[in-house]
């Protein structure tokens, strides 16, 4: 694992912002990470195809994890200090997100489908080239949900990495009222991360290719959420 010595992991100046949005962001970054650690210390975790990722890092690749947006809660947590990098949106509600989820070990590259995000997709280019593995909620930042973006596909193509889809899902979980319905885990509950098997994309993908690619991203994911569903409900 590289070293956390890149700016991505340092907390980014608020000298743009007004003193009582400077307060406010710092408030609630560090209230997320509390109650994120906090409720994340009581879950129970299984997770089926870890030896998935493990054949990924044997084999000298990085993954670029993908999942859904409504799943960051127990993604951020379970994947906590491993020097995932990811991309936050430049605006003021990413703002405290970042910080609370750098707590977490976790680099952040400004940009996203909707503002700067040619210029982040080129900076997680740079940074996987050094070494460093990248994470993507492939709906967000504003959905639609459960419909994925082709940005970690470029970034795979661009790299010669891999693509590995997950899912998280709670046994007993609060739908917060957001685009993304998002998740939060109930204290003490159980949850299960799936994992699929890796998507690589050629140098040379052509747009038939990227189109495929981007079809079975899709197909993994649905694929996830449904195997997440189906283990809730047999309560095994």
């Amino acid at each position: 694992m590289p070293k956390q010595k890149e700016k991505m992991y340092q907390l980014s100046s608020l000298a743009d912002y007004s003193f009582k949005e400077r307060l406010l962001i710092r408030f609630l970054g560090f209230v997320f990470y509390i109650f994120t650690n906090l409720i994340g210390k009581t879950v129970r975790f299984q997770i089926e195809g870890w030896e998935i990722l493990e054949k990924v890092e044997r084999d000298g690749k990085i993954p670029i994890l993908a999942f859904w947006h409504n799943r960051i809660f127990l993604a951020t947590y379970y994947f906590r200090f491993r020097g995932i990098i990811v991309m936050s949106s430049q605006s003021f509600d990413s703002e405290y997100v970042a910080r609370f989820i750098q707590r977490f070990g976790f680099g952040i590259v400004k940009g996203s489908s909707t503002r700067g995000g040619v210029g982040g997709l080129i900076e997680m280019i740079r940074l996987m080239k050094k070494g460093f593995p990248t994470g993507f909620s492939v709906d967000g930042p504003k959905g639609p949900v459960y419909q994925a973006k082709t940005g970690t596909l470029l970034l795979a193509k661009k790299t010669g990495n891999p693509v590995l889809p997950f899912s998280v899902e709670a046994e007993n979980y609060w739908t917060i009222k957001s685009w993304d319905k998002l998740q939060i885990p109930k204290p003490f509950t159980r949850s299960k991360i799936f994992i699929a098997e890796p998507i690589n994309v050629s140098k040379n993908a052509d747009d038939s290719e990227m189109k495929n690619k981007h079809l079975e991203l899709q197909k993994k994911l649905d694929e996830m959420v449904r195997f997440g569903e189906q283990w809730r409900e047999s309560g095994k």
